[in-house]
C-alpha cells in the first residue's frame, strides 16, 4: 500500500482516538466489534459511528463482509498513520515527501522534520508478497492471528532500529538511528548508491576486502548480517560502504550462525566475480577466522528486543523460507509433468493404435481405387451393402426422432393456453343460430350507418352551443345598457 499523508492534516481527536481503538482491538479479536470501538475510545454509539464512516472511506480501517456482528479490521494504511501521529508528537516528522525505494516487503520514503532536515522513514510491510502463500496454508503465531502480519512488522522494525543503534554507538559504518514507532524507523539520510546498481568500480580488490573485513568485524562483536548482499550495501562518492537492512541479523551463538556466515561471504564473492570479473582465493571461514571479542547482541537484548521476539522474527522468516521453497518445488513439479505429458502425446502419435474394421475396409477400397491391390470385387461389395445398411439404419433413427419431435410438438399446441377461456360463474346462454354471410354484411352496414349519424349529430350540437356561446357575448353589452337607463344614469 502507498502512504499518501494528505489526509493527515485534517484528522481530529477524535478520529485518532477511534483509530487507537480498533489498533488495542486487533490484538484479541480478528474483527473489532463496534460496541468495543465505542467502549475504548469512550465516546457516544453514534458519534463512533459517523467517525468509523469516515475513516472507512479513507481505508484507514476495512469492514469485513459476511460477519455475524458489525466490525472492522485496521489497515496498514491506518497503521502509517498512527505511527506517523507519534513521529509528529515527538517532533522527528514534520512533512512526508517522495517514495525513493521500495522493498520486497518494505516502502522508503523521505521525510523532513521541524528543522527541514531530511531524514529516511522505512515502513515494513510483511506479509505483503507472502500472504497468499502462508496465510492461506497456516498461520504460525495461533494466539495473534489477528494482527499477525502488523506484529511482525512491528517486530521487524523494532529489530533493525536495536541493531542499528547499537553499530551506530560502536562505529560500524550504518545509518544514524534518528525514531522508531510501531512498524516504521526514521533514520539519516546517506548521499550514496546500492552497489547493485555500480557497473564499474575504481579497485574492486579494496572494496572486496573492505566488504569481508565488515562481515568478520560483524562476526567478532557477536552478530552475523544473514542478509549481506549488493541489495543492502551503499557505496558512497569517496568508495567507502555503507550497511543496511538489519532484520534478517543473528548472534553467533545461533544454531545457524555457521551458515549464514558462509552464505554473507559467498554472495559477496559470486556478485564481484559475476559484475566486475573480480576472483580472490582469499575470503574468511567462521570456524577459522571468527574470535569473538565482544557481545553486542547481548546489548540488543538489553536495549528491548527479547529471544522470545527473536523466536517469533525467525520462525517468521523460517515460514516464509520454506513457504517460498515449497512454491518453487510445485512450480517444477507442473513443468515436469507439462513435460512428460507432451512425451507421451509425441510417442502416442508415433504409435499406431488399433485399426477397426471399417477402417480396413476403408482402406481396401482406397487402394483397389488407386490399383495397388488385387482384393476381389466381392469384398468391395460387401463394403458397399454394409455402408448402405448403416445409411438406412441412420435415417430411420433420424425420421423416428423428426416423428418424436412433431408429436410433441402436436400435444404442445393442444395445450395452448389460448384455446381456454376465463373461467364464469354464471354460464353463457348458447345461441344456436348462425348468421349467414349476406346478414353479417348488413349488419356491418347498419352499424356503419349508425356511426355517422352520431358523429353528424354531435357535430350540429357543437355548432349549436358555439352560436349561443356568441349570441350570449353580443347581448350582454345591450343588456347592461338597458339596466343602466332603468335604474337611473350613471351621472344621476
Amino acid at each position: 500500500m502507498k502512504l499518501d499523508a494528505k489526509a493527515l492534516r485534517y484528522m481530529t481527536t477524535e478520529d485518532f482516538r477511534v483509530l487507537t481503538a480498533v489498533e488495542m482491538g486487533s490484538k484479541n479479536h480478528e474483527v473489532v466489534p463496534m460496541s468495543l470501538i465505542s467502549q475504548i475510545a469512550q465516546l457516544r454509539a453514534g458519534g463512533a459511528h459517523k467517525i468509523v464512516g469516515g475513516l472507512a472511506k479513507k481505508k484507514l480501517i476495512a469492514r469485513v463482509q459476511n460477519m455475524s456482528y458489525d466490525g472492522y479490521r485496521l489497515t496498514y494504511g491506518g497503521y502509517d498513520y498512527l505511527a506517523l501521529k507519534t513521529f509528529a508528537k515527538r517532533g522527528t516528522v514534520y512533512s512526508v515527501g517522495n517514495q525513493i525505494g521500495v522493498g520486497k516487503e518494505s516502502d522508503i520514503y523521505l521525510v523532513a522534520d521541524e528543522d527541514d532536515n531530511q531524514h529516511v522513514l522505512k515502513l515494513q510491510r510483511l506479509g505483503r508478497m507472502s500472504f497468499r502463500t502462508i496465510k492461506s496454508k497456516r498461520d504460525y503465531l495461533q494466539n495473534r492471528k489477528s494482527a499477525s502480519w502488523m506484529y511482525m512488522s512491528r517486530l521487524a522494525a523494532m529489530k533493525e532500529f536495536a541493531f542499528m543503534k547499537v553499530l551506530y554507538e560502536n562505529g560500524f559504518p550504518v545509518p544514524e538511528p534518528i525514531d522508531a514507532s510501531r512498524h516504521c524507523v526514521v533514520m539519516g539520510l546517506i548521499d550514496a548508491f546500492p552497489l547493485r546498481q555500480i557497473e564499474e568500480v575504481g579497485n574492486p580488490g579494496k572494496l572486496y576486502s573492505e566488504l569481508m573485513n565488515m562481515i568478520v568485524k560483524l562476526a567478532q562483536y557477536g552478530l552475523i548480517h544473514g542478509d549481506f548482499n549488493e541489495f543492502n550495501i551503499l557505496i558512497k562518492s569517496d568508495g567507502s560502504p555503507i550497511l543496511i537492512d538489519f532484520p534478517q541479523m543473528v548472534s553467533t551463538s545461533h544454531v545457524n550462525a555457521e551458515y549464514y556466515f558462509n552464505r554473507d561471504v559467498e554472495c559477496i564473492r559470486v556478485f564481484f566475480k559475476r559484475r566486475f570479473g573480480y576472483e580472490s582465493a582469499l575470503y574468511p571461514r567462521f570456524t577459522k577466522d571468527v574470535e569473538r571479542e565482544f557481545c553486542l547482541d547481548v546489548q540488543v537484548a538489553a536495549s528491548g528486543f527479547s529471544k522470545k521476539m527473536q523466536k517469533e522474527l525467525e520462525a517468521y522468516q523460517e515460514e516464509l523460507k520454506n513457504m517460498s521453497d515449497e512454491s518453487e518445488n510445485e512450480d517444477d513439479d507442473e513443468a515436469d509433468d507439462s513435460d512428460e505429458d507432451e512425451q507421451e502425446e509425441e510417442e502416442e502419435k508415433d504409435i499406431p493404435s488399433g485399426m477397426t474394421e471399417e477402417e480396413k475396409m476403408e482402406i481396401k477400397l482406397r487402394n483397389i481405387r488407386l490399383g495397388n491391390t488385387q482384393d476381389s470385387d466381392e469384398e468391395v461389395e460387401e463394403f458397399q451393402v454394409q455402408q448402405e445398411e448403416e445409411y438406412d439404419e441412420e435415417s430411420e433413427e433420424e425420421l423416428s426422432e423428426e416423428a418424436e419431435l412433431a408429436r410433441r410438438g402436436e400435444k404442445i399446441e393442444r395445450l395452448n393456453n389460448r384455446d381456454y377461456k376465463a373461467h364464469r360463474d354464471v354460464k353463457p346462454k348458447k345461441s344456436n343460430k348462425k348468421l349467414s354471410t349476406t346478414a353479417a354484411a348488413a349488419a356491418k352496414t347498419e352499424e356503419l350507418k349508425s356511426k355517422v349519424a352520431r358523429t353528424l349529430k354531435s357535430q350540429t350540437n357543437k355548432q349549436n352551443v358555439r352560436n349561443t356561446r356568441g349570441n350570449n357575448l353580443k347581448n350582454k353589452g345591450k343588456r347592461g345598457d338597458r339596466e343602466t337607463v332603468k335604474g337611473g344614469g350613471i351621472f344621476d
